[in-house]
């Protein structure tokens, strides 16, 4: 079984010269132990994704029994077109149809939420979009991954000074490709995409009923 990932660059596989900034998507084979095809890029839409052949690709290599996990939208709410509940909505329809169609399931995700702080509290800033994807996934009967609760759940855990560590926040001469420094909220170092891959992959177990085969542990309870 094969895990494919469809998303934009939270989850894409990182640019060599970039590193440690990198996408979730590079770190879930080792939890679900299967393997994983990643094409997720850069500035991907649902719209661009579609029409550039990045998903007649992956559906290329999906076998029946395969997994297609999909996360868009922090691309997606720039364009009008793409509307939460319009363009976007209908352009993931399409995508679970599509998988659907080649025998594999399909797992939707809520975006993953930006690290931006209003006192103790991180501030949505995806607007519609996850409820959007929450409903689709309940219209259509298909799993869902919380990303917008998990990633602000994680980011207010931390606070807003110690969270600053899990993105890409470079002081001047830190990286080469940014000498002058970088402040980014909303893409990942390495160990911020791996805590993310982590739960994705735990989720993905989960969906799919793995870790219930055991016996149940634990020290019995006296009454």
């Amino acid at each position: 079984m094969t895990y494919h990932l469809a998303g934009d660059s939270t989850v894409a596989p990182a640019k060599p010269e970039e590193l440690p900034m990198t996408g979730w998507g590079s770190y879930i084979e080792p939890v679900v132990e299967a393997r994983v095809r990643n094409l997720a890029y850069g500035g991907a839409t649902t719209e661009s994704f579609l029409a550039d052949g990045s998903w007649a690709r992956l559906l290329e290599g999906v076998e029946p029994g395969d997994t297609v996990v999909i996360q868009f939208g922090h691309n997606d709410q720039k364009l009008p077109e793409l509307d939460a509940r319009g363009g976007y909505t209908d352009r993931l329809r399409r995508m679970v149809r599509d998988a659907a169609d080649r025998g594999a399931s399909v797992v939707l995700c809520t975006s993953v939420e930006r690290r931006w702080f209003d006192g103790d509290r991180v501030t949505p800033t995806h607007g519609d979009y996850p409820n959007a994807v929450r409903d689709l996934a309940q219209e259509l009967d298909v799993p869902l991954i919380d990303l917008t609760v998990f990633t602000t759940w994680l980011y207010e855990d931390l606070g807003a000074a110690a969270s600053t560590s899990l993105l890409s926040h470079f002081a001047p001469g830190e990286h080469p490709v940014w000498p002058d420094g970088l402040a980014d909220d909303t893409h990942f170092r390495e160990e911020d995409a791996r805590r993310i891959a982590a739960f994705v992959g735990r989720s993905l177990r989960a969906i799919e009923r793995r870790d219930g085969d055991l016996p149940a542990r634990g020290s019995q309870l006296v009454s």
